[in-house]
């Protein structure tokens, strides 16, 4: 394995871990990189850096980030977006990963990039509906916020320090998890019996 195929790997991960906290942002960062010939793309995603996808993913970044600012608004992309942030994990790692066999790079961008997407809007979306409950959606805005701060920084970061980007993608899932199962057993417990 090359260091241009590991590099590969790294990216893919950092970008679809950030596909968890947007869909779009991850991918617009990754049009602009791509525009700027700072990330060569899979020979069949070159269209990525195309200057009509750097628009309309560029608008759709935006739109999205606007919309998870809105309290009713943000638990309705919630129930579109987690399906979604799967997807998007899965072709951004996809389009990264160059010089792999056509089974070896869906096989990587299924699981680790549609499953580091998937774990981290799943985790968003159950925290939203958490806040939701407890705030009234007071909170909503504040959590709409930082995670776009995630997506953004995570996404450059990643764009510009794969390695480092991807480290703290996966130390970010293996967290995410961590808290999970914690608050999965502290709401779980069996209540004593009197």
């Amino acid at each position: 394995m090359t260091i241009e195929m590991i590099l590969s790997i790294c990216l893919g991960i950092g970008l679809a871990a950030s596909s968890g906290f947007r869909v779009f942002v991850p991918l617009f960062g990754l049009s602009l990189a791509s525009y700027f010939g700072i990330i060569p793309l899979n020979e069949t995603w070159q269209w990525v850096g195309s200057v009509y996808a750097l628009v309309i993913l560029g608008v759709a970044s935006v739109v999205e980030s606007i919309g998870y600012l809105v309290p009713v608004v943000d638990n309705l992309l919630d129930t579109i977006a987690v399906p979604l942030a799967g997807v998007a994990g899965t072709l951004v790692m996809a389009s990264t990963l160059t010089d792999f066999s056509p089974a070896t790079t869906w096989a990587l961008a299924i699981v680790a990039g549609g499953g580091a997407a998937a774990t981290i809007k799943g985790t968003s979306a159950a925290t939203r509906a958490v806040s939701t409950a407890t705030t009234a959606g007071t909170a909503n805005p504040a959590f709409g916020m930082a995670e776009t701060g995630a997506a953004v920084g995570l996404s450059a970061l990643t764009i510009f320090m794969p390695m480092l980007g991807m480290a703290i993608a996966v130390i970010g899932v293996i967290v995410l998890i961590w808290l999970m199962v914690g608050l999965k057993r502290k709401f779980t417990k069996p209540s004593p019996m009197i």
